[in-house]
């Protein structure tokens, strides 16, 4: 029958002889040696009681244990021929006593239990194992205990993570990666580019204020405690941001031969592309004509160039966010054109006019 801390605390305080005490005589003089061990381990007695000196040390379990989550743990404690009686426990819970099992956890077993040892094994270990275990043992009719503390490791796991997202470049981005293990993991976030960005912020939180699209692309989120291989995710960070034309060069085309015109631009999402003559808006299907876009490139392709091709193309690039354009001659034989792109043809034009402007004033 189970004992109450009333009558533990009246066997404790007389030891052995607390045994023969009235209100007890139910008890077995076997049963009741155990509880004066366990008495004496309840009401707190300091851990690792030394003997008489000269005397060796006794019972000495091992240091601190670390195992990782799901290894067996084994928990040895040092005896000599003095000990007579010898238990296991895991704070206020006996495991085993002697060779009996007071545990009714299959995972734990007992491993020896000889004149120099008594072990005890615990397979499969979880995060609920770790704390303090006694060994007490009983000489001489005087308990004596030796504690060891269990330490569970659990490898680096990421729980939580933000999701793939898509945003308008400058607004305010903010991921998160939350991770668990044993010891408390380090998260740090990377940005991977082709540009090797690189190391970003060592934190479970990563914010970004007022994103450009050159912090596009991949994040990934590294939670390590060295338990373990890292445990390591990724987020896709999409940056929307309005076209611009990167490419647009004049072309030289003689009659009776192709000529191509090309227009690129980069803007996510990807932009649309319109060709213009003048104000009228060209399309496939006019003779001699093809309008071709593909990702970031179009190109005006005319099969069998004439007099009347000849001329100022408008190239417009538009998505969602936005619309710009660039202006593309294709000419002929002999004429005169500065072969540069749109925004080369407006700079040029603009230092010719400073400078003249600037002649006309010191000549006044």
């Amino acid at each position: 029958m189970p004992l109450s801390t009333s009558k533990l605390a009246y066997i404790i305080p007389n030891s052995a002889k607390s045994c023969r005490q009235p209100g007890i005589e139910e008890l077995s003089r076997d049963f009741c040696q155990w509880v004066v061990i366990f008495g004496a381990y309840l009401a707190g007695q300091p851990a690792g009681v030394p003997v008489r000196s000269g005397d060796a040390t006794f019972p000495k379990a091992m240091d601190n244990v670390t195992v990782r989550q799901g290894e067996s743990a084994t928990l040895r404690c040092t005896v000599d021929d003095r000990v007579t009686r010898v238990a296991w426990l895991n704070r206020s819970t006996i495991l085993y006593a002697g060779n009996d099992k007071w545990s009714i956890d299959n995972r734990v077993v007992i491993l020896s239990n000889t004149k120099t040892q008594y072990s005890i094994k615990i397979h499969n270990v979880d995060v609920y194992d770790e704390g303090p275990y006694t060994c007490s043992v009983q000489t001489d009719n005087h308990p004596k205990t030796s504690r060891v503390h269990l330490i569970v490791q659990v490898p680096p796991q990421i729980v939580n993570i933000s999701s793939d997202i898509t945003v308008n470049e400058g607004s305010s981005v903010t991921l998160m990666c939350l991770a668990f293990g044993r010891p408390e993991p380090t998260v740090t976030w990377r940005h991977l580019s082709g540009k090797g960005q690189g190391f970003v912020s060592e934190d479970e939180y990563l914010e970004i204020t007022g994103i450009t699209r050159e912090q596009s692309g991949e994040y990934e989120c590294s939670a390590v405690n060295d338990v373990a291989v890292p445990d390591v995710r990724k987020v896709k960070v999409t940056v929307n941001y309005p076209p611009y034309i990167s490419n647009a060069k004049n072309t030289g085309a003689s009659v009776g031969q192709k000529g191509i015109l090309q227009c690129e631009a980069s803007a996510v999402p990807v932009a649309e592309f319109q060709w213009f003559k003048e104000d009228t808006r060209l399309a496939n299907g006019l003779e001699g004509v093809r309008i071709e876009s593909k990702g970031r490139l179009s190109t005006l392709t005319f099969f069998n160039v004439s007099e009347k091709d000849y001329g100022n193309y408008t190239c417009v690039a538009t998505n969602k966010l936005g619309n710009t354009n660039a202006s593309i001659i294709l000419y002929g034989p002999g004429a005169v054109h500065d072969g540069g792109n749109a925004a080369s043809r407006v700079a040029t034009g603009l230092c010719l006019w400073a400078a003249l402007l600037a002649r006309l004033l010191l000549d006044f």
